[in-house]
């Protein structure tokens, strides 16, 4: 049994798949990848046992089908020094080889059998299926993630919300402190529906979702299925209820400071340094189109503060924020500018962006922070 490949292509896709794996696994066989060879296509599979991965490559050459496994470390350290060249793959079930041969050497690796390697048992029930930008569903992904929680009490914060309506997908992130919201009005459902998809597949999708095309997402109440090119993903969901998200976001609040971004994010970085490490707050004192900024860290007697100009409509305020969220807020909007909408100092603030995308909605909120005053 045998079959050409592409090195290059090879690598590539070796290295893609390789994040989906455990640096230590319940069963020795999922620190291997299946490969199967059909129809002149080899289909690489790389599971956790919660997650699989696949992917489709051509081949240069073959003409059988079978199916066998190679330990991920040996194939993926054997073939990421290959310049571009074609690899011959001779398998030998009888040894239970696999020989790889280049325009001037060879190497020999062992193989595993394919029977041993787990299939994800997917639930039966009925699948809704959307399709969503590629690119738009990478932005809310990378732009969300901050805010997911690690509290193993509270696991369906442990992941994204995908709420689905019948004028939009909201994308949702939120460890109960700070809070993001993508709203897509290019996805409509028939009918409502949502998932939560943990946070280890959504990393995953960040790194490997493409610039063009579309992604197909199947989902159930215990499996999602996203196909996006040649790529497979298949994942079990969080089950659990997700908190009410709308319930949090303040509708109204009157006093707003508009601002541009990098200037921000610049004079917070430069005030932070003098704040408290073990709270990192940062007070803003609003006033006539003048924001100013100030830490202080009564422990090592040192102090801060920064002036900047904005456009700020609303009443004389002083307020508290954790200065690493904000930053985090901040760093997740690709607008020059953005807007604070603030109510007083102890009711949560929302930030958006000055100008949406077209189609999109996106909102962040984050709690404020007890002044020392």
């Amino acid at each position: 049994m045998n079959f050409t490949v592409s090195s290059t292509t090879l690598s590539s896709c070796l290295q893609a798949l390789s994040r989906v794996l455990n640096s230590k696994s319940a069963l020795p066989i999922l620190d291997s990848f299946l490969f199967d060879v059909a129809d002149n296509k080899l289909t690489i599979t790389a599971s956790d046992g919660e997650n699989v991965i696949t992917t489709s490559v051509d081949l240069i050459d073959s003409n059988e089908s079978f199916s066998f496994c190679l330990y991920s470390k040996t194939i993926i350290d054997a073939v990421k020094e290959f310049a571009e060249e074609p690899l011959s793959f001779d398998i030998n079930t009888m040894e239970m080889s696999a020989t790889i041969k280049y325009h001037n050497g060879q190497n020999r690796i062992p193989v595993q059998a394919a029977d041993a390697y787990p299939r994800i048992q997917m639930n039966d029930g009925p699948m809704t299926e959307i399709k969503v930008a590629a690119n738009s569903l990478e932005k809310a992904i990378t732009r969300s993630l901050f805010a997911t929680t690690q509290d193993e009490l509270r696991p369906v914060m442990n992941g994204l919300y995908f709420d689905l309506k019948s004028d939009s997908l909201t994308i949702v992130a939120s460890d109960g402190h700070k809070l993001v919201r993508n709203e897509n009005r290019e996805v409509k459902g028939n009918e409502p529906a949502s998932f939560i998809l943990p946070k280890k597949p959504s990393t995953l999708l960040k790194s490997l979702l493409p610039k063009d095309g579309d992604v197909s997402i199947k989902f159930n109440a215990a499996t999602a299925v996203l196909e996006f090119g040649t790529t497979k993903l298949t994942c079990r969901l969080i089950e659990g209820r997700y908190p009410n998200y709308n319930s949090v976001i303040p509708q109204n609040n009157p006093n707003e400071l508009t601002i541009d971004r990098q200037a921000l994010l610049g004079a917070l970085r430069r005030v932070l340094v003098f704040a408290s490490q073990s709270s990192y707050l940062i007070c803003f004192r609003l006033e006539n189109n003048k924001l100013t900024l100030s830490s202080e860290d009564i422990d090592f007697s040192k102090s801060a503060n920064e002036e900047l100009t904005c456009e700020y409509f609303g009443q004389q305020m002083s307020i508290g924020f954790k200065g690493t969220t904000l930053i985090e807020v901040l760093n997740n909007i690709d607008s020059q500018e953005v807007v604070f909408k603030l109510a007083d100092p102890s009711r949560a603030g929302v930030v958006v962006p000055a100008t949406q995308n077209e189609n999109e909605d996106l909102l962040m909120l984050f709690m404020p922070m007890m002044l020392n005053d």
